[in-house]
């Protein structure tokens, strides 16, 4: 969290994000995707890796979904959101 305040500080236009809900309680993963799509909503650019599938697609507006380093699907968050292949494997429905 420090260190995303520290990028943040140089004003950048693209920020990139690497699994940044990792170890946190579950109240500070809510607060950091809250920060991560206010900054998308005031016209930032942001690069994010993340495992949270679900928080990660409600904010982003495309994603690649990587398997074993080789992109897997990629497209629109809502398209992906209703993918087989994503509910199955990373959504758990």
């Amino acid at each position: 969290m420090v260190a995303m305040g520290r990028g943040l500080m140089s004003r950048p236009r693209l920020c990139m994000f690497d699994e940044p809900s990792y170890g946190l309680a579950p109240m500070l993963v809510t607060e950091i995707f809250r920060i991560i799509k206010s900054l998308r909503e005031q016209g930032m650019t942001i690069l994010l890796v993340e495992q949270n599938v679900r928080q990660s697609l409600e904010i982003a507006d495309r994603a690649c979904v990587l398997e074993n380093g080789r992109v897997a699907l990629e497209g629109g968050c809502q398209e992906l959101l209703h993918e087989e292949l994503v509910r199955k494997a990373y959504l758990g429905l």
